[in-house]
């Protein structure tokens, strides 16, 4: 892929050398004293935005350079809007239903992509004490830098992790609502065979930059909102996810491989013709002489094969999570997701888990 510039609404830098060729540019407005603040981990919590916060207002830092991962990505966006709002972020949004609208600017260089947190201004935060892990709304960067050779830099099974959560991130926006084929469906159908593709590629070759460069604008395509116009979005498979992290600290990536194969087993039914669409158009499911829901379930086979061939984990077992009283947890506090094609129940969800043990 070329090097291009693009604004949808941030403005996005891509290609090797990007960060040389742009920052200065970018960053010469700001021309301000440096301090850093680091630590922010996987699955970032709330209190480190809280420990961010009292460092941008001590630092009385007035512009943001967000280097990292999603994780980062998002801690920083939370960072921006919480330094400015007097009142507690968490309960201003997620109890009073308010959004605040007055940041710290910020920017973006995108070390590990999967995430697409550079492309919105949604932000997945765990709030420990609650036992939440869910969004939370702050900045958009005004750019992001995207160099696909930074990702050289970054655990492989992290690089296909990622990658994953770009697939899922197509795929939970396909099986929304409306069912109509739309040209996003169809752009949807394009990247969900590319990264599967260049997933595929770079596992024969980890230094091929041209498969790392596809997987890193498939993942900012996935999150642009172009797939999602004219879409009421599923992310059910997001939001158990979620809660399972809230409670176990897993990876994001692998724990969605884990669930989505059984999760589109309970609700192919409800969206049977586009369940055969993904297995024809995706997964190329031969459906000469079958029935429909044959269809559907090859192409479910075929994604759950899939996960197994790049070598992320099938069952929670392996991912370290073998405690039952966890599930029935996570099923109990997760957010049923109005998008889904079927309205999922708490017991329902709690048997999608119990499988995927």
């Amino acid at each position: 892929m070329n090097e291009f510039t693009y604004s949808y609404p941030v403005k996005i830098h891509f290609g090797e050398g990007a960060a040389a060729k742009h920052l200065p540019s970018e960053l010469a407005k700001v021309g301000k004293e440096v301090a850093e603040f680091s630590g922010i981990m996987s699955n970032p919590t709330y209190a480190k935005v809280q420990e961010g916060v009292a460092f941008a207002r001590k630092e009385k830092v007035d512009f943001i350079l967000a280097v990292g991962g999603g994780s980062v990505v998002d801690c920083c966006k939370i960072i921006s809007v919480q330094a400015n709002l007097a009142e507690d972020i968490w309960e201003y949004e997620c109890t009073g239903h308010m959004v605040h609208t007055e940041f710290i600017p910020m920017g973006a260089v995108v070390t590990v992509s999967g995430t697409g947190a550079e492309q919105n201004n949604g932000a997945v935060i765990t709030n420990e004490e609650k036992r939440i892990k869910g969004a939370v709304l702050g900045a958009f960067a005004q750019f992001a830098v995207l160099d696909p050779a930074y990702t050289k830099q970054v655990p492989f099974c992290q690089v296909v992790s990622g990658a994953f959560d770009t697939l899922s991130h197509c795929m939970e926006t396909y099986f929304g609502r409306l069912q109509d084929v739309t040209i996003s469906d169809e752009i949807n159908e394009a990247v969900m065979r590319n990264v599967i593709r260049n997933i595929r590629m770079l596992i024969q070759d980890h230094g091929d930059m041209r498969a790392r460069s596809e997987l890193m604008w498939a993942s900012a395509m996935a999150e642009n909102g172009i797939l999602k116009i004219g879409k009421i979005t599923d992310f059910q498979g997001h939001q158990i996810e979620h809660q399972l992290g809230a409670y176990t600290n897993c990876n994001h990536g692998m724990g969605l491989a884990v669930i989505h194969p059984a999760l589109y087993r309970h609700i192919y039914k409800e969206n049977l013709v586009r369940f055969v669409r993904f297995a024809i158009e995706v997964w190329k499911v031969d459906c000469s002489g079958k029935e429909p829901e044959t269809v559907a379930l090859e192409g479910i086979q075929a994604l759950a094969d899939f996960i197994k061939e790049i070598g992320l984990p099938t069952t929670f077992t392996e991912m370290g999570i073998t405690d039952e009283t966890i599930l029935k947890a996570v099923a109990d506090t997760c957010n049923i997701s109005a998008g889904c094609c079927k309205k999922l129940d708490r017991e329902e969800i709690l048997e999608i888990l119990r499988e995927c043990l």
